[in-house]
C-alpha cells in the first residue's frame, strides 16, 4: 500500500492509501470518464458517507465495478 498526495477541489492537499489494485482500477474508471484522479476524489469526497477518504475511495470502486456487471 502507498501513501499519494491527491488535490481536492483544486485547493486541499492531502493524501490517500490505495492498495496498487485499487489504485490502477481508480486510473481505469478516471480514463473512462475522461476525468483527473483528482477530480474524481473531489467528486467521491463531496458524497461520502464514511469518515475516512481512503475507505470512500474503495467504495466508490466497487460500486463502479457492480454497476459495470449489472
Amino acid at each position: 500500500m502507498i501513501k499519494r498526495s491527491v488535490i481536492i477541489a483544486h485547493r486541499h492537499q492531502t493524501s490517500i492509501s490505495l492498495e496498487d489494485e485499487f489504485y490502477a482500477e481508480l486510473q481505469e474508471i478516471c480514463k473512462k470518464k475522461n476525468k483527473s484522479i483528482n477530480e474524481v476524489i473531489t467528486e467521491i469526497d463531496s458524497t461520502r458517507t464514511c469518515p475516512n477518504l481512503s475507505s470512500a475511495i474503495r467504495i466508490f470502486i466497487l460500486n463502479e465495478l457492480k454497476s459495470q456487471i449489472s
